[in-house]
């Protein structure tokens, strides 16, 4: 592996969101913004954005790159552009805390009928929290969930969407 592979998340998250040119094995360079990269193979997924509003995505495996070179930081535009790249922005909708609240009590309400153990902590009682392993915060959709245990996540996310789903 190389040195590129040693780096930790947060030395990665330095390169996020800025132009870079990677060489990688074989003296191939490639050159766009960084998106993202993968923690477990140091893979980064580079977008470049051509004149026709067409946007080229290209994975850089982890193995073989050599150096990576921050060339700029992005404008605004560009800021936007990478940010609804995958979807990724701030959903826009604003809700009353008397919405919040009815949907609090009805996930609730829905996971204890489903046996599901969960009860309500913080200051002011707004987040959930089921079997002492996960929190689900406001607006309590599938990713507002946080957890240690990846399995007990992806499984309450999972029953989340169905539930979001059928109502």
């Amino acid at each position: 592996m190389t040195k590129w592979a040693d780096n930790t998340p947060l030395e990665w998250q330095a390169y996020v969101n800025k132009e870079v040119k990677v060489t990688a094995d074989e003296k191939n360079e490639y050159q766009g913004w960084v998106v993202t990269i993968d923690p477990v193979s140091a893979s980064i997924v580079l977008a470049s954005f051509e004149e026709s509003q067409k946007t080229l995505v290209r994975l850089v495996m982890g193995h073989a790159v050599q150096k990576v070179e921050i060339l700029k930081d992005p404008d605004d535009i560009t800021k936007e552009k990478l940010l609804h790249f995958f979807g990724l922005q701030e959903t826009t909708r604003t809700y009353t805390k008397e919405d919040l609240e009815t949907k609090k009590l009805k996930l609730k309400s829905w996971l204890e009928q489903n046996n599901i153990p969960v009860t309500e902590q913080g200051e002011s009682m707004r987040t959930l929290c089921v079997a002492s392993l996960l929190t689900i915060d406001p607006p309590y959709g599938p990713d507002n969930c946080n957890s240690t245990n990846e399995i007990i996540l992806s499984r309450i996310q999972g029953l989340i969407q169905g539930y979001m789903t059928s109502q």
